[in-house]
Parts: structure tokens; sequence; C-alpha cells
């Protein structure tokens, strides 16, 4: 019985750890973080290569985030500044939008979304760049932040599923 409350409060706890990855949070390595907790308490309750295969997911989902805003900006002729505008842009617009939009992870992700084709934008065109290219850059950096966000999503909610299974079936 307590095997079963252990496992559900993980589950619950990563549910709200994978919604984090929104505010460009890492919601994935706090998945992995209180799964390596709860096997090290629990010890034998997760096989290592349970453990082995949600550490590697998490490591994906930060690359594949981090290259979905850059690739883009750098696509559309954006510098590196513009790039980590982007990033830094998405996650204030993030933690923003969390609070003036308030739809549960939409609102956020409007946030970060447009925190980082502001941010992109405001680097190339204090840079130097023309408007026309630094609206293209902070558009494609928007663009691109969306497509890493939610890949890394869809990569967190593979990360719950491995360990839902792996809780629930020994």
């Amino acid at each position: 019985m307590i095997q079963i409350l252990i496992s559900l409060g993980l589950l619950v706890a990563n549910a709200v750890f994978v919604a984090l990855n929104v505010l460009a949070l890492p919601g994935n390595w706090l998945m992995v973080a209180a799964t390596l907790l709860v096997a090290w308490w629990r010890g034998g309750m997760f096989s290592t290569a349970t453990l082995v295969a949600i550490v590697v997911l998490a490591a994906a989902g930060e690359v594949v985030e981090l290259l979905g805003g850059t690739m883009v900006a750098k696509r559309a002729g954006g510098s590196t500044r513009g790039a980590v505008a982007a990033l830094l842009g998405g996650i204030v617009g993030g933690l923003a939008g969390t609070f003036v939009i308030p739809v549960p992870i939409i609102g956020s992700l409007i946030g970060a979304c447009g925190g980082a084709a502001l941010g992109a934008f405001l680097a190339e065109k204090s840079g130097g760049q023309a408007p026309r290219k630094s609206l293209r850059v902070g558009m494609g950096a928007g663009a691109g932040y969306m497509l890493g966000t939610v890949a890394k999503m869809i990569i967190g909610a593979a990360i719950w599923i491995t360990i839902a299974i792996a809780a629930f079936w020994p």
C-alpha cells in the first residue's frame, strides 16, 4: 500500500514538473531528481535501465529546447547575441505570461514565445541590424522557442510515462 501511495505522489509531483517546462524551468530534471530520490529511498523501485533512460531523455529535451530557439533565430540571420537575448526573453516572458494571461500553460507559452521574439528583436536592433531583419530574427526566435518548448514537453511526457509504467509494473 505504501508503495502505491509513494508512486502516486511521485506521479502527481512529476506532472507539475512537466508543466514547469513551459516556464523555461528545468521540469524534466526535477522529474529525474524526484525519481532518483524515490529510487534511493525505496531501493529497487526502479531499474538502472529506467533511471538511465530518463536521464538521457532529460538531456535530449534540453538539447532540443536550446536548438529550437537558437537554430531558427540563426537561420533567420540572427547573431549569438540575439540567440542569448531570445533565451532570456523567453524565461522572462514565460513568467510574465503566466500572470498576464491567466490560462494555465497557454499564457506561459504565449509569454515565453513573445519574450523570445522581443528579446531577439531588441538585441538585433540594438546591435545595428535593420528593423526588417531584426523583426525576422525575432519572429524566428519566437517560433523556434515554441517548437523547442513543445518538443521538450513531449519529451517530458515521455519521461512521465516511463516513470509511471516503471512505478506500477514490477
